[in-house]
């Protein structure tokens, strides 16, 4: 009786004392972290609270959330039914716990986070649940909102292609399960170059939000549509017969042809053009229902505007189309085992015929060892989505070369397609500027339609390029519908003149008139000139009367994948 009225030891006194310091800055570390820990006891439904309380306030009666049956009541069905499984499930075993839930305040719903174990009895049977809560609703809005961004094409606010392909081939599978059908359906706005330039480029930009816009509001609840290139949508019907497939293609073309678009140019009277695939018997995957429905659409524009096809299966077109994916196939090997090589053309003044720089040629080398020119691959890889990969391989390769040969100046080309990419240009830019130390001997070459296809975005990536040193070109100049004023505003260095107009030259009056003014009113602009294609030095000496500064042909010079600075470098280097 004595001992149990003598004072504690001092030692027992400091550790009281060191744990209730610990339990209070373990408060303040969770007060301080906006979490509020719980520890909710099942036998008796209530919960202890601690740490930042004022996350109780949200509810419109906190008091009612210190018994369990007051939380669930606050929390969303879906999230009532997860928790009380959670408590009810036998487990002998302590268990860890995640899971959000939506509550409404006054003002709002308000998304919680709460995250704890599950002490279990050693009947299996949950004794409590204990751990922290934290409101998580900025955190949720903005996984949302960048789920959104990666998801949606940035003009028309519809999912983009890769969305678009995820989409349908789920509906494929779907269809597959249920032994249903299904379509895939692309469209494209006939004409748009012709619109863009009547009535400019942000025009065209107007004209393809509207489209969408109407083809959207025609479609059913559960169909879905995307932007799958520049001027083309896709329309996935998620339950559709083969009948009812030219049923909405009229639907979908009519209510785009009814009325005139809009733009702040003017009004424009505008048209689609339809492809369709009937799914799952005539493709596999969704991306050869995507590759056949553009197959369609191609037959549908050959007759004109407004027209409509849909793919049926022909023994030469299965054919093209396994040698397409065959190529496919190949270029995804060469990329992963660095089989695509550049072959080297030399740029030669056109007085000495002396090299300034190389254009940068990609090559494929097969697994043989053969090596395939570009034609053999690009367009398969453009038409399949895979020259962005290409192109930025080849920057990669150049700016790898301008770093080993200290000397020289070298080409690399921007395809069409990976030049219509907004978030390809900047990747590109992005990456030269890391490597700036070699920019001011790397040309970029544009083809002119490509440059022209988004006026605005190609100027901006011009601009950023020459900012960071390189000489940027338009490739194949004359064979498109570029006005030298347009020529000015992009503010390129360099015109290289299109081969066609070259060759043959000193025996076509035609050709030796269009050239000589090309030259003239580039010369005005002070931009270089280079002559594609010189085959002669009867056309080198005429190209040189009318001012052209540079030549590229076989005649001085073959692409060679073992050019002369590299075998000078390999032999100062032994």
């Amino acid at each position: 009786m004595l001992s149990q009225t003598l004072p504690k030891k001092p030692v027992d006194g400091m550790r009281a004392l060191a744990a209730a310091h610990e339990i209070d800055r373990l408060r303040l570390s969770v007060a301080a972290a906006r979490e509020v820990s719980f520890d909710w006891t099942l036998h008796d439904d209530r919960i202890a609270w601690d740490g930042d309380c004022e996350i109780l306030s949200l509810h419109t009666d906190p008091n009612r959330l210190y018994r369990g049956d007051g939380l669930r009541r606050w929390m969303c069905p879906q999230s009532q039914a997860d928790i009380t499984r959670l408590i009810e499930t036998r487990a002998p075993f302590d268990r860890p716990f995640e899971l959000e839930f939506e509550a409404s305040s006054a003002l709002e719903t308000i998304v919680f986070e709460m995250r704890g174990v599950r002490i279990a009895r050693p009947d299996g049977q949950a004794e409590r649940l204990s751990g922290i809560v934290r409101v998580v609703t900025e955190k949720k809005r903005e996984n949302q909102r960048l789920h959104y961004l990666a998801t949606r094409d940035e003009l028309t606010g519809h999912l983009n292609r890769t969305s678009l392909r995820t989409e349908l081939a789920h509906a494929i599978e779907q269809a597959k399960r249920q032994k249903g059908s299904c379509a895939y359906l692309v469209t494209a706005i006939d004409r748009l170059a012709m619109i863009n330039e009547a009535y400019g480029f942000g025009a065209a930009d107007e004209v393809i939000v509207a489209v969408g816009e109407r083809i959207s509001k025609v479609l059913r609840a559960d169909d879905i549509i995307g932007r799958s290139a520049g001027n083309k949508l896709g329309i996935i019907l998620t339950t559709c017969s083969e009948r009812e497939i030219s049923v909405v293609a009229e639907r979908l073309r009519e209510s785009v042809r009814c009325d005139l678009i809009a733009t702040r140019a003017g009004q424009v009277a505008v048209t689609i053009s339809v492809g369709a695939v009937f799914l799952p018997g005539a493709a596999a995957s969704s991306q050869e229902a995507m590759l056949r429905a553009e197959e369609a659409l191609d037959r549908a524009r050959a007759g004109g505007r407004d027209g409509f096809a849909v793919y049926a299966k022909s023994a030469q077109r299965e054919m093209a189309r396994l040698r397409l994916m065959a190529i496919a196939d190949e270029v995804v090997s060469a990329l992963k085992e660095k089989r695509l090589v550049f072959a080297y053309q030399p740029i030669v003044t056109a007085d000495e015929h002396l090299p300034v720089h190389y254009e940068c040629l990609l090559r494929l080398r097969r697994s043989d060892g053969e090596v395939v020119s570009a034609g053999h691959f690009i367009p398969a890889a453009e038409q399949l989505g895979l020259v962005r990969l290409v192109d930025r391989c080849a920057l990669e390769m150049a700016i790898s070369q301008l770093r080993a040969q200290p000397r020289i100046s070298l080409a690399v080309n921007v395809s069409g397609t990976s030049a219509r990419d907004p978030a390809w240009l900047e990747s590109f830019v992005g990456y030269v500027r890391c490597h700036r130390d070699v920019a001011r001997r790397m040309i970029v070459e544009l083809t002119e339609t490509a440059a022209l296809n988004d006026f605005e975005e190609s100027a901006r990536f011009v601009s950023n390029l020459r900012e960071l040193g390189c000489t940027v070109a338009i490739d194949d100049f004359g064979a498109g519908y570029t006005s030298f004023r347009n020529l000015q505003m992009l503010n390129v260095d360099m015109v290289k003149i299109d081969g066609s107009y070259v060759k043959g030259l000193c025996t076509s009056p035609d050709n030796q008139i269009f050239v000589r003014t090309l030259v003239d009113l580039a010369r005005n602009f002070q931009l270089k000139t280079v002559a594609e294609w010189v085959s002669s030095d009867e056309e080198g000496a005429l190209l040189e009367s009318f001012g052209v500064d540079y030549f590229q042909g076989f005649h001085f010079g073959m692409p060679t994948l073992e050019p002369d600075f590299a075998r000078s470098a390999t032999s100062h280097s032994e």
